[in-house]
């Protein structure tokens, strides 16, 4: 790749960045038009690198694009949300039940400790993050990658559907709760309990939050 091209690509890949941390934080609400010459106003980039920006959020599900109206950001309906959790129980329940008996819980002891980082820092969308990250590395344990990558493009959609609701709950939730929730289903894991496993996921599985 030469050095323009290397460029431009980070330029894609600054923007890609900057949106979805919006998108995902809340900052831009769901149906909120995607204005092109203000965002290369604010990103400081040419239209480009941003159409190919947009392009990959639009294929993460995070923007849609509206016959001559532009781009904006994704909405989802109340049944795109019941779907949406209904795919993420059945992936979560195939991959615990796949999971081999000793798996490396290395990956899975580091995204909790992202998740207790997160929590002393008390930066919203990094928790967010953490937590799905923790998710993703419970079921990557099953072995399964192709499952494991279409379940965190679940997962980002379900955290697009939080992002409207993040301000709410980090005021009426205490901050050590994810941490205990996600404690609890470490354990379970560490100790191959899948009956637990389960249990613990469908606590996590309310729809009152993320993670």
């Amino acid at each position: 790749m030469s050095d323009p091209e290397l460029a431009a690509y980070s330029l894609v890949e600054l923007a890609v960045d900057r949106l979805r941390r919006d998108i995902l934080s809340g900052r831009t609400d769901p149906g909120e038009r995607l204005v092109e010459e203000q965002l290369t106003k604010r990103l400081g980039i040419s239209r480009a690198p941003l159409r190919e920006a947009m392009r990959l959020l639009a294929e993460q599900g995070l923007v849609e694009h509206i016959p001559r109206r532009g781009a904006r950001v994704a909405t989802l309906s109340d049944d795109d949300v019941r779907e949406l959790y209904e795919v993420r129980d059945v992936l979560e329940r195939h991959a615990v039940t796949s999971a081999p008996e000793r798996p490396d819980l290395t990956r899975l002891t580091q995204a909790l400790d992202t998740i207790r980082a997160a929590t002393e820092s008390g930066d919203r969308l990094e928790l967010a993050n953490a937590h799905r990250r923790f998710h993703v590395e419970v079921v990557a344990l099953s072995g399964n990658r192709q499952l494991t990558a279409l379940y965190e493009t679940v997962l980002v959609k379900i955290q697009l559907y939080m992002a409207v609701n993040m301000r709410r709950e980090a005021e009426i939730a205490r901050a050590a709760d994810g941490v205990h929730r996600h404690e609890r289903l470490f354990t379970a894991v560490r100790l191959g309990d899948v009956r637990e496993i389960l249990s613990a996921l469908d606590e996590h599985g309310a729809r009152a939050y993320l993670g």
